[in-house]
């Protein structure tokens, strides 16, 4: 047994036509909402659209000019090693070399007493108590493009 609830629909009393007329062919496409029970639609404020999108797009360009600052740090460490590089190479040129230095092998850069730099295989524990040069300089390792890199 079923129980009714409500007022009976009376089909016959239906104006197809009419209500055809009172309803929207792509309600989706409206500016407004168009039942009810739809979600509301509310105009956008230009103001805060374009707030946002500003916000945004500082955002994006501080964290890329960040990036950026990182990569210039980096670029300008390297071409200070070069710089190293090549004003340790140029002195190590003007040295004495007892010998001719070999790509990938460490050796140490002495200034003797009379000022002049030399180059030597032998480090500097290695003297034992007789050291032939008044200072140590640097441990320098030739690299493949014939510069010399300071070892530590």
């Amino acid at each position: 047994m079923s129980e009714q609830h409500g007022k009976p629909i009376d089909v016959s009393r239906i104006d197809l036509e009419k209500m055809k007329e009172k309803t929207a062919a792509s309600p989706a496409l409206l500016p407004y909402a168009h039942t009810a029970g739809s979600a509301l639609i509310r105009p956008e404020d230009a103001g805060k659209i374009t707030g946002r999108a500003v916000a945004a797009m500082h955002q994006q360009t501080e964290m890329q000019m960040s990036q950026l600052y990182k990569q210039m740090e980096l670029l300008a460490a390297q071409a200070s090693a070069i710089k190293q590089r090549v004003e340790i190479s140029e002195r190590i040129y003007l040295a004495k070399m007892p010998c001719e230095p070999l790509i990938g092998h460490t050796y140490y850069l002495y200034k003797k007493d009379d000022d002049t730099d030399t180059l030597s295989l032998i480090a500097p524990d290695d003297w034992g108590r007789s050291k032939p040069f008044k200072e140590f300089i640097a441990a320098v390792h030739l690299l493949a493009d014939h510069t010399w890199e300071m070892v530590s």
